[in-house]
């Protein structure tokens, strides 16, 4: 390993510049080739097959990590032996993110670093000169329904977030192979003039316009974002590949780090989340016990967590394309009704509304369809169903509020 230097490698098919923390072993040498020092020293490398090795699962750099996608991508990352670098916004969350890990036996093989900014260029440069990885994901983006500033809160940070990163991946790390990208079904969508059914090829129609008016904001930014990468990849020919995977609202377990803030609130839920939120704490009951459901539209389609924290993972190796990630059809009178079913003896009579009378916004026969058939085949995803991920998602909220476990 070139552990305090940089060093060029020559041979006949190869020229590059290996930085300090990257493996000499995952560069695709041939049979002696060279590696040249700063004073002139050489040795002949020897391929790694003839070497005995012990098998190390790749180590992977994950972006916005304190994340509600991101702390779900880092469990499955863990579970299945990758060591992991997550990039923080500062000290305080690094700690909560290392302290949620503290009793679990995955806690050694993660790491934090600080990016206070991800829309500054050369951000990322630090970790990628100190560390050899093979696969990046990159989920950092902001996500939330209204923008004062559009361009400076959300596709600034959107749009030169990503490009900067695969900039500095192309220039400083070498070795890896996969960059996948957390896109949305926001670069999908053409509201409301919608196809009868959506896959990969469908392109949400946006304008740059229209991203200025704060409801159109976030799903231009992760249109632009998402297209960004992809006219990267044909500018600059790097050595990696992209994959982005492109989820719906996603709903499920609340991010294992928000046990560790000292004001846990709603404010720290994730957006798709917070309506069941809000239903479990009296917002969708009238005082006199009458249900005042809010509409479901403009989205009628959900996903759970774990399933898009399972599909980064298998992305890395998949063939690298867009991946539409959604489980089914949801509405909020749904999501009430399995909640009423599910916990209405924990949380009591006068917090949940009552659902006599009320009826079903979403219409299925008159809704767009959807294809995950890419998804399901090429990542091997079996979708969760909705009432799976609200369970797990009001169990968590429950167990982080009251610090109660329940079963």
């Amino acid at each position: 390993m070139a552990s305090c230097e940089s060093w060029t490698l020559e041979s006949s098919e190869l020229q590059a510049e290996i930085h300090p923390g990257c493996l000499l072993s995952s560069i695709p040498f041939q049979d002696e080739d060279i590696v040249k020092g700063e004073k002139g020293s050489k040795m002949t490398l020897i391929k790694a097959s003839q070497q005995p090795q012990t098998p190390k699962k790749e180590k992977v750099l994950l972006t916005g990590g304190t994340g509600f996608v991101a702390s779900h991508v880092l469990d499955s990352l863990t579970t299945n032996g990758h060591p992991v670098v997550v990039t923080v916004r500062s000290e305080e969350k690094g700690n909560r993110l290392l302290q949620s890990l503290s009793h679990f036996s995955a806690s050694n093989q993660v790491q934090y670093a600080i990016v206070p900014d991800i829309s500054t260029k050369n951000a990322f440069d630090p970790i990628l000169h100190d560390h050899c990885f093979t696969y990046v994901i990159h989920t950092a983006s902001p996500y939330q329904l209204s923008f004062a500033d559009p361009v400076n809160d959300c596709l600034n940070p959107a749009i030169k977030g990503t490009t900067y990163l695969l900039d500095s991946i192309h220039r400083l790390c070498p070795s890896v192979t996969r960059v996948v990208i957390t896109s949305s079904s926001a670069a999908i969508l053409n509201p409301p003039n919608h196809r009868d059914v959506y896959d990969e090829s469908s392109w949400s129609d946006v304008s740059w316009e229209q991203a200025m008016q704060p409801e159109h904001t976030y799903r231009a930014s992760k249109k632009f974002a998402e297209q960004a990468a992809w006219s990267f990849l044909e500018e600059h020919n790097p050595r990696f590949t992209i994959a982005t995977i492109n989820n719906t609202y996603t709903f499920g377990p609340l991010s294992r780090s928000l046990a560790n803030s000292a004001k846990f609130s709603s404010a720290e839920v994730n957006t798709s989340n917070r309506r069941i939120w809000d239903l479990i704490h009296g917002k969708w009951r009238n005082p006199d016990g009458s249900a005042c459901i809010p509409s479901t539209a403009p989205v009628f389609t959900f996903v759970d967590v774990r399933d898009v924290a399972d599909a980064h993972l298998a992305a890395l190796t998949a063939p690298g394309q867009r991946y539409y990630i959604v489980g089914g059809f949801f509405s909020n009178y749904q999501i009430a009704r399995i909640v009423d079913e599910e916990f209405k003896g924990v949380l009591g009579d006068d917090v949940l509304p009552d659902l006599k009378g009320q009826e079903d916004d979403f219409e299925e026969e008159k809704h767009w369809k959807f294809d995950v058939s890419r998804s399901e085949k090429e990542l091997g995803i079996r979708y969760r169903g909705l009432r799976e991920s609200v369970r797990d998602a009001v169990v968590s909220m429950l167990e982080f509020e009251k610090g109660t476990t329940f079963n």
